[in-house]
């Protein structure tokens, strides 16, 4: 629904760019402010979306795009039957194909990564929500579809571990994001990989070799949360009671233990000055930004010694506007944001001499004084050298 959006030119710069197989299984109906829907490639049906997204029903395919529906569709069953040879053999002989034997070709095909399947949505307007998570139900793997989980021995690293996607194996899981809850304290969301976790046991953080308490399980629904009393293979949940553990961090048996694979995070690319306000602010708007400190790792704060600026660090402009809207909507912080201040240095570029005599009589008493000064420049990054002579 953006300005200039253009779908055949995104399948475009995915083969291009990622060097991937992108395969349409949806067309947009319109496009940036009428864009109203999608056609369904594999069902052959158009869904038009009520304003809202909340609601959306079955239209007849527009008669415009009739045309490119059915180049969209050969395309589809091309990849599909290049997939199944039964397929194949099915399409040579003009028999039909089902609906559900063109699912089962598509996830055949994402799961070896030989094709990626490319939906369309607008994500402000909710158009197309509900069909990108049929789609990612429908295609893409489960655990079981997918190698086992390896890690590396706590000891000797470059040992790997594997951890099987079954309830039998030792425990182990990745806390991939903190969130911050005014009512509940921090929220640290795990993905089970192997074996179970229950409420009121401890799991173990080789990272930090830290022993960890599970103090609540909670089930996310959105906005909504549901307090369940363990979670298994598979699964994501919230954790609360997490003392120790940041993203990235494993969580695992004691008696088992493995590290996971870290994340590695980029290094933050603009920086930009904030202050609050208001003075009163000063100290709500560094624990706040603590805070989102701890939820993102591509966030930084830091302190400019010479200007006396706080500086904030994302990974551009839009990142760090996003964490202003959040320290006013979550926090009830304002700030001013800025561009950081330059200290400004100068260095000597010559060789030059100088020369002062003193003579006062201060308190009765003649004093005399001659300073004879000698600068010279010296290589950058050398520091500096003092020669004191008396005579």
């Amino acid at each position: 629904d953006r300005v200039g959006a253009d779908f055949n030119s995104v399948l475009e710069e995915i083969r291009e760019k990622l060097k991937a197989n992108p395969l349409a299984i949806q067309l947009p109906i319109g496009a940036e402010d009428t864009f109203t829907g999608l056609v369904d490639l594999v069902r052959m049906k158009a869904y038009v979306w009520a304003a809202g997204g909340n609601d959306f029903a079955e239209a007849p395919i527009p008669s415009e795009m009739e045309a490119d529906v059915n180049e969209a569709r050969a395309k589809l069953m091309d990849a599909v039957t290049a997939i199944d040879d039964a397929l194949a053999e099915k399409f040579i002989m003009e028999e039909p194909i089902s609906e559900e034997e063109i699912v089962a070709a598509l996830r055949k095909g994402t799961v070896s990564n030989t094709i990626v399947p490319v939906v369309c949505g607008a994500s402000f307007k909710n158009i197309g929500v509900q069909a990108l998570l049929d789609a990612v139900t429908a295609y893409l793997p489960s655990p079981l579809d997918v190698p086992p989980m390896q890690g590396h021995d706590v000891k000797d690293p470059e040992k790997l571990v594997e951890r099987k996607p079954s309830d039998t194996e030792p425990f182990s899981a990745l806390a991939f994001k903190i969130a911050s809850d005014p009512h509940a304290g921090v929220l640290t969301f795990i993905r089970v990989y192997s074996g179970k976790l229950e409420v009121g046991k401890s799991t173990h953080n080789p990272a930090k070799n830290k022993k960890e308490k599970i103090s609540k399980l909670l089930l996310m629904h959105a906005n909504k949360r549901e307090e369940i009393s363990s979670i298994s293979t598979g699964e994501i949940a919230a954790v609360i009671g997490l003392r120790f553990t940041a993203t990235g961090d494993t969580l695992c048996d004691e008696t088992h233990p493995v590290l996971l694979e870290k994340m590695d995070f980029p290094e933050p690319v603009i920086s930009m000055a904030i202050e609050p306000k208001t003075q009163a602010d000063t100290d709500k708007l560094r624990k706040s930004l603590d805070i989102l400190t701890l939820e993102d790792p591509t966030f930084r704060v830091t302190g400019n010694e010479e200007t006396g600026q706080l500086l904030i660090s994302g990974m551009g402009e839009l990142h760090l506007e996003i964490i202003k809207d959040r320290l006013l909507r979550e926090f009830r912080v304002d700030a001013n944001v800025g561009s950081p201040q330059v200290s400004y240095r100068e260095s000597i570029s010559a060789t030059a001499n100088g020369e002062s005599v003193v003579e006062r009589v201060m308190a009765g008493k003649s004093h005399f004084g001659h300073v004879v000064l000698k600068v010279i420049p010296k290589e950058r990054t050398t520091g500096f050298e003092f020669a004191n002579e008396v005579s």
